[in-house]
């Protein structure tokens, strides 16, 4: 059979072509046009097919090329799809200038009808660089004979896959546009408007080699009605489903927008490990990287269809090649499906695959793996579970992070039969820790699932939560919010059942703290006595993480004896509530009656009794100052009262502000009093300290030393003699006894009344005469006044 051809130039022709006027452009007709064409072909085909045919230079072409550039331009090796279902075969080459003007072309093309292909059966990209291409228009204006178009060999199997090999980069993407578009609706036509793979590349010949690739993996009826073209300057307006561009001509890469799958080999490699979300084109690629494109044909004899993932990854697989985890995973569900497909040896031999280790295994590819199991016979099941089974093992006991893994694996040791028994307790510990660290990794249906079916694990894992709780109650108490583990059952798991119950309605709250630890302890089912720990944790979850008030905690060590708070360590929180417990606002009436006071010293003497080896220096002096604050409140404690608490807070350093503000506050509120020792008052002035003098400002001004000073006139005197005295001493008791005689004493004394005002100076007169008159003289209004308040009160305090 002869082929019908075409031959187009655009080399300057004469006025009426080959054969004289009235044939379809002559060689020296002007411009582009068909310079030979085979008799009989219709006008309108000829029409259709010529804008197919034309060729552009790239935009950087020499215009009048020598030999060697002439042939470094590119080809223009295309096939088309015309509108009756003809197909268009042609070659488009750059030609030398003629007459010594610009260079032209010239297309060499051929006609082939709809259901036939090339003689000899080859496809079209097969043609590719032919022999029988003709460079030129023939003389005489008539084609000669043309029974074939041989292939050049250029394109054969060695080529191909060392090409792929050098574009192993970008093989999976274009293998998944290429998959897009044959999956696409039967019966699009290849119009402007149909989807295209724009190629970039330098060389026409690497895009043929492009397209030799995909043909190679095409079932040969779609190979034989593949278009393309190995070049153009236009890639949005080509009719050609595969398009080769040189790096000038390249459209963006935007995706879908105007029907443009790119591929640019000309830009830098992607990344190595680059995510490919099509099975099939990652399986693909690697059979090229592995040199055996053989098995596109062996996998399209298999149920599924040629792209079927799971068909070319088991003659992959079965040809020891590797195809990646996904398509392990496709391959293990495919022959689920289709196992007789296969046939016995093909089915053992993938069995043997699936049984080497692999380090990149996912929990998909295992779980795709337990269905295979399931539909295998019964000794290929047990060979598979066996090979499996160092890999599934080393899985639960993986240390890794995360816990979804090890969990998913011992699901799938459990329907494959590996025995992970002695594996379990260590497992239970890992996922104790990340529960407690993550708790709403609880929430994931494996971790449910594998706890209602492993009965050890369970018992195993909520052994394991409640030693983690003793440590980490506020943890546990998180967990056990967010998950559905239920508590029932004969394990004790005291710690674990007192987080369930929280909270414990803290004593910080405002509630009952001792009765709260009551209640946590009755539901944790455990003395502390038996195990002092569940003390610690009680102590925990009730006061979170801080400390009783001191009369709670002094209960708390009465009741529960000093031996079970120093097993579990929590005598370092009766400790924090005597010298932290802060004496504010909240229980200003408390310390304002020497209730809170009273506790706090009370508290710090049965620490320094029961824990005398635990207790360091510093915090044993804090204690010996609360307890000689208490000795002092009670009347117990002989002088003197302000050197030895001096003394034991210089043992203390740093001593607590609440310890402070406790002993300062018992001790002032006792120099404020008629009943103070001699000579105490006296060693409050000359110590010049300044936190104890203000806490002494601040106790005066008290609403109880107010009380007194408007009711008890004896003991309005008695302030006076003190705050009078020793002026100049030092400078804080100067600013303190200014403060104290015009905040506080000048007030209360305005506002006596003649009466009680004459019965003060009368207190003072039997004091010494002199009292009486600086009294009055600081009493007078005016400059006076300012002057006896400077100069007077040269007395000694008592």
């Amino acid at each position: 059979m002869s082929l019908a051809q075409l031959h187009y130039t655009s080399a300057p022709q004469g006025p009426d072509g080959p054969g004289g006027p009235g044939r379809p452009g002559g060689p020296d007709g002007p411009g582009s046009r068909f310079t030979a064409v085979t008799p009989g072909i219709p006008g309108s085909l000829l029409k259709e097919a010529e804008p197919l045919l034309g060729y552009e230079s790239p935009r950087d072409a020499p215009t009048h090329p020598g030999v060697a550039e002439l042939a470094a331009f590119p080809q223009a090796f295309s096939h088309s799809l015309l509108s009756d279902g003809t197909r268009l075969l042609a070659r488009a080459v750059r030609t030398g200038a003629n007459g010594g003007g610009p260079a032209g072309s010239h297309t060499h093309a051929v006609l082939l009808p709809g259901d036939a292909g090339l003689p000899g059966g080859g496809l079209p990209i097969s043609a590719w660089n032919s022999s029988r291409w003709a460079s030129a228009a023939p003389a005489d204006g008539f084609p000669a004979q043309l029974e074939a178009l041989p292939p050049s060999g250029l394109l054969g199997r060695e080529a191909l896959v060392g090409f792929a090999a050098s574009r192993g980069p970008w093989l999976p993407g274009f293998l998944a546009s290429l998959r897009e578009l044959t999956d696409e609706a039967p019966g699009r036509q290849d119009t402007g408007r149909a989807a295209r793979i724009v190629l970039v590349e330098r060389d026409s010949a690497d895009v043929a080699l492009w397209i030799a690739l995909a043909c190679a993996v095409l079932p040969r009826d779609r190979a034989d009605l593949l278009t393309f073209t190995t070049y153009t300057r236009r890639p949005r307006d080509a009719r050609q489903r595969i398009v080769g561009v040189l790096p000038g001509d390249a459209p963006e890469p935007d995706g879908r927008d105007h029907g443009c799958r790119v591929h640019d080999c000309t830009a830098p490699v992607p990344p190595e490990h680059a995510p490919t979300p099509d099975v099939w084109a990652g399986v693909a690629a690697r059979v090229w990287l592995g040199r055996a494109p053989e098995l596109f044909t062996e996998a399209a004899a298999l149920p599924g269809g040629v792209f079927a993932p799971g068909a070319l990854a088991v003659v992959a697989l079965c040809a020891d090649l590797a195809p990646g985890p996904d398509g392990r995973t496709a391959a293990a569900d495919w022959a689920r499906t289709h196992a007789r497909a296969l046939g016995d040896a093909r089915l053992r031999r993938l069995v043997e695959a699936f049984q080497a280790g692999a380090e990149d295994r996912t929990a998909a590819e295992f779980a795709a793996l337990t269905r295979l199991f399931t539909a295998l016979p019964d000794d290929l099941g047990q060979r598979l579970a066996a090979g499996l089974a160092p890999e599934l093992r080393a899985g639960v006991a993986d240390h890794g992070p995360g816990i979804a893994r090890p969990v998913e694996l011992l699901r799938v040791a459990d329907v494959l039969g590996v025995d992970c028994t002695d594996l379990l307790p260590g497992l239970a510990q890992r996922l104790a820790r990340s529960l407690l660290a993550e708790p709403e990794a609880a929430d994931t249906p494996d971790l449910l699932t594998v706890l209602e079916e492993h009965f050890e694990l369970r018992t195993a894992l909520l052994s394991a939560l409640d030693a983690l709780a003793a440590e980490d109650p506020p943890a546990a108490v998180r967990l056990l919010g967010r998950t559905a583990l239920v508590l029932s059952g004969v394990q004790a798991l005291p710690h674990l059942r007192m987080c369930a119950g929280a909270p414990w309605a803290p004593a910080g709250g405002g509630g009952d703290g001792l009765a709260a630890l009551h209640a946590a302890l009755r539901a944790c089912g455990v003395s502390p006595f038996t195990d002092p720990l569940v003390l610690r944790t009680a102590v925990q979850l009730v006061w979170d993480g801080g400390a009783p008030a001191p009369g709670e905690a002094r209960r708390v060590l009465s009741e529960t004896g000093s031996d079970a708070h120093r097993a579990a360590g929590t005598w370092r929180t009766l400790v924090r509530a005597a010298l932290d417990s802060p004496a504010d606002s909240a229980t200003a009436t408390a310390t304002a009656t020497g209730v809170e006071d009273a506790d706090a010293a009370a508290l710090a003497h049965d620490l320094l009794r029961c824990f005398p080896d635990e207790l360091e220096p510093r915090v044993r002096g804090a204690l010996l100052l609360l307890e000689f604050a208490g000795e002092i409140g009670a009347g117990r404690a002989g002088p003197p009262w302000t050197e030895r608490v001096l003394a034991l807070r210089a043992e203390a350093e740093p001593v607590e502000p609440a310890v402070l503000a406790r002993v300062f506050g018992t001790l002032t509120r006792r120099l404020l009093s008629e009943e103070r020792p001699e000579g105490e008052l006296y060693a409050l002035i000359h110590c010049g300290e300044p936190q104890l003098l203000t806490a002494y400002t601040t106790a005066a001004q008290e609403e109880r030393v107010r009380d007194r000073l408007r009711t008890a006139p004896a003991y309005t005197a008695d302030c006076f003699i003190a705050w009078s005295s020793l002026p100049g001493a030092n400078r804080a008791w100067d600013s303190a006894r200014t403060s104290l005689l015009d905040k506080v004493l000048r007030p209360a004394v305005r506002a006596l009344s003649d009466e009680d005002t004459a019965s003060v100076e009368r207190s003072l007169e039997r004091a010494g005469l002199h009292r009486a008159e600086e009294f009055r003289a600081w009493n007078r209004p005016g400059a006076l006044s300012r002057l006896s308040r400077r100069f007077g009160g040269l007395g000694r305090a008592r």
